[in-house]
């Protein structure tokens, strides 16, 4: 049976990315794609916004009966207007694949909470390349052990509101993880004046901004006389679309609880 999905921010790039791959991919019918009150998309037909046929639906600025409509929605918003939508989905019992970052300790709690009512997937990168690079980060970091030193660099384009990214915080996270640390206590985000030695505890994590780069992401390893630097470079969003929807596939009949995209790679842990 088919699996009907939702796309929250329907005519933003993302979302009509997601509009065009969700209706390709064979698992899925897009029932419902919503977006603010007042804007152009509102009341378009769905199938046209994702450049295929028309299909007799169109774009609502009503989320609660989007989500009604559908078994999961992919959201790739801004952190409050995706609270909004994670709470009136758990009202409809609709599954969340959630992509947007952001979110402050106090909201990430109570995304935390939501999971005990729907099933969420939450990934800081929907990219299958990102996923599998978390994975390797903290079994290098584990494997050279505490005489390499990590830094971390990201890159994005010029309009990120956030900063350091979702990605460079799990990829820092993974590195943390692979030498039996916290993130929290380890981590520097950017140096300046006279900052004395470095720390062995310590994960460096720097985000710089410019131009359209859609997300560039490596993490180093600095040893005496030899580094190891592994890089993800994102040269499209499909990257990110893709992931998201092969996860809505996944999820959509699961049981309440947090998952993430390895999860749908590697199997649940």
């Amino acid at each position: 049976m088919s699996t009907r999905v939702a796309i929250a921010g329907a005519g933003g790039r993302m979302g009509r990315m997601l509009l065009n791959l969700a209706t390709a991919h064979p698992e899925l019918t897009v029932t419902a794609a919503f977006e603010v009150t007042g804007h152009p998309v509102v009341g378009e037909d769905i199938g046209v916004l994702a450049g295929t046929k028309p299909s007799g639906a169109t774009v609502t600025d009503d989320a609660a009966a989007a989500l009604a409509a559908a078994d999961v929605v992919i959201e790739f918003t801004l952190p409050e207007p995706s609270l909004d939508h994670l709470r009136a989905a758990a009202d409809a019992g609709c599954a969340v694949v959630l992509g947007t970052t952001g979110f402050s300790a106090e909201q990430q709690a109570e995304i935390d909470a939501l999971t005990t009512r729907m099933a969420v997937l939450q990934a800081s990168n929907m990219s299958v390349g990102v996923t599998v690079l978390t994975q390797v980060v903290e079994d290098v970091a584990r494997r050279l052990g505490p005489t390499f030193d990590i830094e971390i660099v990201e890159t994005h384009h010029r309009k990120k509101k956030d900063a350091p990214s979702g990605t460079a915080l799990t990829l820092g996270q993974a590195a943390a993880r692979g030498r039996d640390a916290n993130l929290a206590e380890w981590a520097t985000y950017g140096r300046s004046g006279i900052v004395g030695e470095r720390p062995d505890d310590e994960i460096g994590v720097m985000a710089l901004r410019g131009g359209d780069v859609i997300g560039d992401h490596t993490v180093y390893f600095y040893g005496t006389g030899e580094r190891l630097e592994l890089t993800h470079r994102a040269q499209s969003r499909e990257a990110f679309a893709s992931g998201a929807v092969r996860s809505a596939a996944w999820i959509a009949r699961r049981p309440p609880g947090a998952y993430a995209i390895r999860d749908v790679l590697f199997g649940e842990a």
